[in-house]
Order: structure tokens, then C-alpha cells, then sequence
């Protein structure tokens, strides 16, 4: 039987491990923090969402090289921006017939890499056997059994087809697509989105302007994934619009809900010095940002919400600016 390991136990990783505790599959979970750990042994809930019941055969450690050397398949669930450390601190404990499954969305600030690009990079090997695993998933409606659908993009159909028959059940369906860079693009940029439909939400736009924003928030990011060589269809599907359109609307989504506070009149500083989680879209604003100048494609919308983010916009000013564009097709 599989032996897989969590690096990370945030709420999305503990998510997926308890359904796969459902499925008898054997589970360590690494968190670096060891109070954090003893905690969640012993009264087997989760310190985020104590809604997470883990069962007596799930495994918890402070210690990750026990949690890497001792699986067959890992399962990176630490923000994306954490993961080129750990990774580069611990590389003598991966190994070749390990399967990599990456459920962090982000692009690193600076390399300009996405998750799969940063890990081969930091391990200094061409690891092939990586999948990531991604779409329209929030972890409160995966714990209650909702239906939900998820896409496993590798550039390796074998093994994204193990992880697809490992991580399905009845209430969670896997879809397989070889376009791994399009898969991790769509879910990375579509948080930065979330921001600007969080502002919607916060100055009080309704419907019509959410609907807009998301349209054309879309053509912006599918523009710059086929610059830089992923698949136009991919951003049709759910590491896309289906991503996309849960992380705008939901109000489980941490990045809507700092750019709903920001919509209120907020500090990023303030915003961020509240929050227990993180946000990763205020990390990919900065990446996008340098995509945009590196590939020479036009997005207002990401350009909006960069400098909104970073540079002191008023968001409302923000929105005349973008509305008073000069007029073109669709």
C-alpha cells in the first residue's frame, strides 16, 4: 500500500488527507511546528478546522525527514513560497521512485517559476514523476462531502493517472490533463483575481461588475499562459474558470476576503497582520507583474490590482481609470 506524506497540514492538505483516511491510505502529515503537532495527536482535530476528524492510523511529525524518507508519494501542501527552502534544505531525502503532488498555487517572485519549475530546481533534478493537483476545492466543502471535481496536470500521464485512482471517491472526481504549466498558471493567477472581486465586494459593486471582471480577468490570463507556452483549453476548464470562478465568489476564499477589507478602506499591512492564513494572490500580483513586462502582454486588470496592492492606488480611482480604457472589440 502507498505510503503518503503531507508536507504541511494546513486546512486544503488536511482536506485531502482525511478523505484519503477514508480510503484506509497510510498518512503522515510534517508540520514544523511541534506544539502544533501535539495538539492535533492528541485531540485529532484540526487546529484551523477542528470540523476535521482524523482517525487513529494518521500520522502526525515535527521531524520532515522521517515524513519524505519514509513515502512513496508526497504531497507538497506548504505555501508556494515556502517551498524552495524546505525542499533545498532536505534534498538527500527525496528519491527518484517518489511521486511528487504539488497542491500549492503560486509563482515564485523573482525566478518567475512556477511550483514544478521551483521544486526541480531546488532538488537539482529533473523529477518527472510530478503532478499537480488543483481546481475549484475549498476545504470546508470537501470535509462535508460535496460533490467536487479536481484536475491532475503532469507532463507524465502514468503517474498522473496513479494520483487520479488514488485521490477519486465517490464525492471527489480527478480529470487528467498533460499541460502542467497551463494547470499551474490557471490556479495561480486566479488568486489575484480574487483580490480585485474581494474589492468589488468591499467598495459595494454587485453582480454585473463580478461578472465582468472575472470575463475579462480571464482573457488576460489566458493570454499571458499562451505566451509563455501553455494550451488555451486548459484556462477553459477547472484549473481555470473553474478555479477561478470558486476563488472569486467564495466566501471561504481568503483572497477575496483581504480584497473585500481592502474594498473597505484597509491597509495591506493591517489586513495581513490579522490574518491566521495565507493569501497567496498578494505574492502572485508581484510575479504577474513581472510576467506582464517579461512577455509584453497587455492586463490592465492584473496591472490595476498590483498597484493597488503595492503602490497606493484608491481602488475606486482604480476602477474609473480601467472603465475610461480606450474603447476596442471584445
Amino acid at each position: 500500500m502507498d505510503k503518503i506524506s503531507f508536507l504541511g497540514c494546513g486546512s486544503w492538505g488536511a482536506a485531502l488527507g482525511r478523505v484519503l483516511s477514508d480510503k484506509h491510505r497510510k498518512i503522515t502529515f510534517w508540520h514544523r511546528n511541534q506544539d502544533i503537532v501535539d495538539k492535533i495527536a492528541d485531540s485529532r482535530k484540526h487546529y484551523l478546522l477542528p470540523e476535521i476528524n482524523f482517525p487513529s492510523h494518521v500520522n502526525f511529525t515535527h521531524k520532515i525527514s522521517d515524513a519524505i524518507k519514509h513515502a512513496n508519494i508526497i504531497v507538497l501542501a506548504i505555501p508556494s513560497h515556502a517551498i524552495r527552502k524546505i525542499i533545498h534544505d532536505n534534498k538527500s531525502d527525496f528519491n527518484d521512485d517518489q511521486i511528487i503532488v504539488n497542491i500549492a498555487k503560486g509563482i515564485e517572485v523573482g525566478t518567475l517559476m512556477t511550483v514544478s519549475e521551483v521544486f526541480k530546481d531546488a532538488l537539482e533534478n529533473d523529477c518527472r514523476r510530478f503532478v499537480t493537483l488543483t481546481g475549484p476545492s475549498h476545504a470546508e466543502e470537501v470535509i462535508r462531502k460535496d460533490p467536487t471535481m479536481l484536475v491532475a496536470g503532469s507532463n507524465d500521464m502514468e503517474t498522473a493517472e496513479k494520483i487520479q485512482k488514488t485521490f477519486s471517491t465517490n464525492m471527489l472526481r480527478i480529470y487528467l490533463n498533460e499541460d502542467l504549466k497551463g494547470v499551474e498558471l490557471g490556479g495561480s493567477m486566479k488568486n489575484v483575481i480574487a483580490i480585485a472581486a474581494g474589492i468589488c465586494d468591499g467598495i459595494g459593486y454587485g453582480d454585473n461588475s463580478k461578472s465582468a471582471l472575472i470575463t475579462r480577468s480571464m482573457a488576460e490570463i489566458t493570454k499571458l499562459g499562451i505566451a509563455m507556452g501553455a494550451k488555451e483549453k486548459t484556462f477553459r476548464g477547472l484549473s481555470g474558470f473553474g478555479d477561478l470562478i470558486v476563488t472569486c465568489l467564495s466566501k471561504y476564499s481568503r483572497n477575496r476576503m483581504l480584497g473585500q477589507s481592502i474594498g473597505e478602506g484597509n491597509s495591506l499591512e493591517k489586513i495581513i497582520s490579522k490574518m491566521n492564513m495565507i493569501a497567496e494572490g498578494v505574492h502572485t500580483a508581484k510575479a504577474v507583474h513581472q510576467l506582464r513586462i517579461k512577455y509584453q502582454v497587455e492586463m490592465p486588470i492584473h496591472e490595476a490590482i498590483y498597484q493597488v496592492l503595492f503602490e497606493g492606488s484608491n481602488p475606486k480611482r482604480s476602477v474609473v481609470e480601467l472603465m475610461n480604457r480606450r474603447l476596442s472589440g471584445e
